[in-house]
């Protein structure tokens, strides 16, 4: 009897693949396809990527960007927003924003989708925290839920109308961000 094994494929391997929408991640050897944002998905992002450029990327401290792909440690992920500091954001030659980001963001929102796993969403964002990212927020629009991770802390949780959320603390000077139902 022969066998025959398939080697698993390489993130190298992964990152010459084209990219596909929506956009695939890889996580241990797999590729997982993430769902399709719908409309209460993509209005949260939409909002929040805004409301946090127009405090803090006119300041040059920081900016979000929606659906961008972050390679570190091994995987390859796309947060729904990923906030990187000034001097964090990858440049080209040219100054410009660089099209490949090799480093986990300094603040990581994924918004749950309601196919998706909030297992698989909570384990990028542990991975994020495990290779430097300050804060992570999963919002979870059916529950109307924010649940805050931060490196070796509690996990905290709002669901109630107008809680302030904590930011991180390159984000202090715009304050904090009031959870509207």
């Amino acid at each position: 009897m022969v066998s025959t094994s398939v080697k698993p494929l390489t993130l190298a391997a992964f990152l010459e693949l084209p990219e596909t929408r929506p956009a695939s991640e890889y996580i241990q050897g797999q590729i997982i396809q993430k769902p399709m944002p719908q409309g209460k998905h993509s209005s949260i992002q939409t909002e929040l990527s805004t409301a946090v450029n127009a405090g803090l990327k006119t300041q040059r401290v920081a900016r979000a960007f929606s659906e961008l792909r972050c390679t570190f440690g091994g995987r390859s992920t796309v947060p729904d927003v990923a906030v990187f500091t000034w001097e964090h954001i990858s440049r080209d030659d040219n100054g410009e924003v660089a099209n490949v980001f090799l480093r986990p963001p300094d603040w990581t929102i994924e918004i749950l989708s309601p196919e998706q796993s909030q297992t698989k969403v909570t384990k990028n964002i542990l991975h994020c925290l495990d290779h430097g990212t300050e804060m992570g927020w999963l919002i979870d629009p059916e529950e109307r839920t924010v649940f805050v991770y931060q490196p070796r802390q509690q996990t905290l949780v709002f669901d109630l109308p107008n809680q302030q959320l904590p930011v991180p603390t390159f984000a202090l000077d715009i304050g904090h961000c009031p959870v509207k139902g």
